[in-house]
């Protein structure tokens, strides 16, 4: 535990690290790091005023609609837009053929078209778009387009994809990645193996994709849209649209969550080219049924598994393979598969592993990035391997991970060494030792504690407890040698500090972190973050914990330069150094006493500023055998799942979900937990409810009302008994990235307490009924 932190015991009794004393006696600091400072928006979000993408509008505008493919997989004979450009109010249609640049896109292969031209290689891709006066019209006109299709054999089962016809040009493999560490020839007394399956999870996210876009007098246009990747959006909206990357400005508005429907192009083309040809503003809203067409998914994933052990319970090799539905595009998928294969074993030490994993495409929904894309995958099956094995030993579960688990100076079956903080065996033993939470009562006023609810429950005799376990891993920033950087400006006038950096604040709480930045530097309370837009220097994507560190890095730097040249000229008057000055609680102070005044007064009548970049370590590709130092660095948690269990109907209820999480540093206690309670009711949703339906390629009911989300009413208690402030040292601040490792072990973590309430071996999700059922009425 760091100098600057105490130790509180919540009311669960357990000693949670990391928390500043002040936080833990209920006097938290005002402001900088480690206090809970408020989001600036959060007022505005509660109150519902808060303006999102779908509340922008100009004067003049037309509205846009996109017509979409009904078949996964089909050749395109012919497309006659006549009817539809003849309609009254229709100011124009746009197909492949309007595109005046580059006809593909991609943010890692450009291999989507920006609308279908001979092939259509997805249910929902998009064919056509048209710009009307009235949004109904515009809807009416997208239907009116004439498209004659050829159906082909839509390619499905991701088993299939190698031998199949190739639905691309690239062919149907994206990725192979053999990893071989140690012997492949070894082997251990106690052979356990498995077969998991892990289903489609869509981002679902709080509003659908929405945008506006102005044409510019250079013939270029403005794009106001949820992007977490503007400048990317930005040069991929270019290309397809033939300007110069400086003619397309995309200015980024209020993002309703970040996951993979916010980090591809979604509207951004459709919505450029139409203002273009119209030489009007065009503002586009999709309907929830084109939200789930249209944006990526979590990848779903077949894996087989098979793990060797010494009669001790010692892990002796790790053999897997991996097979990631891409759907039609590449999109992130090698990025997941990278993922995937690094962390198969999890967060334990293996000394031999024989990994394949592959990315393919088919003629499925596109999948992409989803918080811990890849290492939730494997996550659900290596864990569902550790009970596998510790039943056949005979051993506690927990026991046998202990014997196992991780620890700095360890190496990765990539050969790369675990220089990080890594307190796997610690997180373990704070989730063993939790409180566990009492028994459901029998009595009629209890029903509700049941599974399924109210008066949707058997009879509570046929309810069975279980607790299970499960350690995770996810790693931070991108990889394999990914150029991180960001660039950030800190500028100062009086009393009053700007921040200007073009990391888009999605919910993480970058923009609060930012704020607590400055004002723990340069004892400024007041600080403003400018909204993001493509003038700016780049900051990359908002994913992995990146933000945090990168752009969070640049704006430690940039602040930092700004409180030398505050400081320089009074230490210069004193005669000393200005690192013989402090700033804390709004004043400056010298070492011996002798200097002391207040921020505000010695910035009164200056502007001082400075811009500063952040950039990490290099890494390196994974080589022929999946060797490398890949990833900058890693998250570790574990979290014990409380379930109980209707064995007669298959109903599930988790009771509880007790969380020890690795996170480095906390710099804002409220936030810190409140990313966690939503990365593990996420990952909750993947364990139990959330898998987007297909059938051949075609999605079935893409709504909410047959994709059912956790509510309220579902989400567990979650209990966070331990942050492990470890800090690492090349992480500006230590702190590590906190919402994707609770949506990777989440669901591990649940599908080990049903098996341990009913004996059955649960190896898909999110969990059927059927596979919960052990006994009939």
């Amino acid at each position: 535990m760091t100098s600057d932190a105490a130790t509180a015991t919540p009311a669960g009794g357990l000693p949670v690290t990391g928390i500043p004393a002040e936080t833990a006696n209920g006097d938290a600091p005002r402001y900088g790091l480690g206090a809970s400072l408020q989001p600036a928006d959060a007022l505005a979000k509660t109150q519902g005023t808060f303006p999102y993408a779908a509340d922008l509008w100009a004067e003049g505008l037309l509205w846009a609609a996109v017509l979409r493919s009904p078949h996964p997989h089909a050749r395109i004979v012919s497309v006659d837009t006549s009817q539809a450009a003849a309609m009254p109010g229709v100011r124009t249609v746009v197909t492949h053929e309007d595109v005046p640049g580059q006809d593909t896109h991609g943010r890692r292969v450009a291999d989507r078209p920006a609308f279908a031209r001979d092939v259509v290689r997805h249910h929902g891709e998009p064919i056509a778009a048209v710009a009307a006066d009235h949004p109904d019209t515009a809807r009416l006109a997208a239907a009116a387009i004439a498209v004659e299709y050829e159906v082909l054999e839509p390619v499905t089962d991701p088993e299939k994809a190698f031998e199949a016809e190739p639905i691309h040009p690239d062919g149907n493999v994206i990725r192979h990645i053999p990893l071989r560490y140690g012997d492949e020839t070894a082997t251990g007394e106690v052979i356990v193996e498995g077969l998991y399956r892990i289903g489609r999870q869509d981002p679902a996210p709080i509003g659908a994709e929405a945008g506006l876009a102005v044409p510019r007098t250079d013939g270029g246009v403005e794009i106001y849209t949820a992007s977490t990747d503007p400048h990317t959006d930005r040069d991929l909206a270019a290309a397809c649209l033939g300007l110069r990357p400086e003619q397309v400005k995309v200015v980024v508005t209020g993002v309703p969550g970040a996951t993979a429907d916010r980090e591809d192009l979604s509207v951004q083309l459709a919505l450029g080219l139409l203002a273009m040809r119209t030489g009007c503003p065009v503002k586009l809203t999709a309907t929830r049924e084109e939200s789930f067409l249209g944006h990526s998914h979590r990848h779903p994933t077949l894996l087989r598994y098979r793990h060797h052990a010494d009669a001790e319970g010692r892990l002796v090799k790790v053999e897997a393979q991996i097979l990631l539905d891409a759907g039609a595009y590449a999109d992130d998928s090698a990025d997941a598969l990278a993922a995937a294969v690094a962390f198969a074993a999890g967060p334990y030490v293996v000394p031999h592993a024989v990994v394949d994993g592959w990315a393919v495409r088919t003629n499925n929904p596109p999948s992409g990035h989803l918080r811990g894309e890849g290492a939730m995958q494997v996550c659900a099956a290596y864990e569902g391997q550790m009970d596998k094995l510790a039943a056949k030993l005979g051993m506690d579960p927990v026991e046998l991970r202990m014997r196992n688990v991780m620890a700095t100076g360890d190496l990765l079956p990539t050969g790369q060494t675990v220089t990080c903080p890594a307190p796997v065996a610690e997180l373990l033993t704070a989730v063993r030792e939790a409180p566990l939470p009492p028994l459901p009562k029998d009595s009629p006023e209890e029903e509700w504690l049941l599974p399924g609810g109210p008066e949707g429950a058997g009879e509570p005799g046929a309810v069975r407890r279980g607790i299970g376990y499960a350690l995770g891993m996810v790693h931070m920033l991108g990889a394999e040698g990914a150029d991180e950087v960001s660039t950030a400006t800190v500028k100062v006038n009086g009393p009053v500090a700007t921040v200007m950096c073009a990391a888009v604040e999605t919910g993480q709480g970058f923009a609060t972190l930012a704020r607590q930045i400055v004002q723990e530097v340069l004892g400024v309370e007041e600080v403003h973050v400018v909204p993001v837009d493509t003038d700016q220097p780049p900051a990359g994507p908002g994913a992995r914990g990146r933000h945090t560190w990168v752009s969070g890095g640049a704006v430690e730097r940039a602040a930092k330069m700004v409180r030398t040249q505050l400081l320089q000229p009074l230490a210069a008057k004193f005669g000393m150094s200005a690192e013989l000055l402090t700033i804390a609680d709004g004043r400056i102070t010298s070492y011996d006493g002798v200097l002391s005044t207040t921020v505000a007064e010695a910035l009164e009548g200056k502007e001082l500023w400075a811009t500063a970049q952040c950039r990490p370590h290099p890494t390196e590709p994974l080589d022929d055998t999946g060797q490398g130092d890949a990833f900058v660095g890693l998250a570790f948690a574990a979290i014990r799942a409380v379930v109980d269990v209707d064995v007669e109907l298959g109903a599930i209820r988790v009771v509880e979900m007790a969380v020890a999480q690795d996170v480095g540093r906390v710099l804002n206690p409220q936030q810190v937990r409140a990313r966690i309670e939503a990365g593990v009711t996420q990952g909750v949703g993947a364990a139990l409810t959330e898998h987007l339906r297909v059938s051949r390629g075609v999605v079935r009911h893409p709504d909410l009302t047959a994709y059912p989300l956790p509510t309220a009413l579902d989400a567990p208690d979650v209990k966070v008994v331990k942050l492990v402030e470890e800090r690492d040292v090349v992480a500006p601040f230590g702190a590590k990235s906190v919402s994707a490792v609770p949506v990777v072990v989440s669901p591990a973590a649940v599908a080990a307490a049903v098996r341990a309430a009913t004996g059955r071996p649960v190896n898909r999700l999110p969990i059927r009924p059927q596979a919960a059922v052990t006994a009939q009425r």
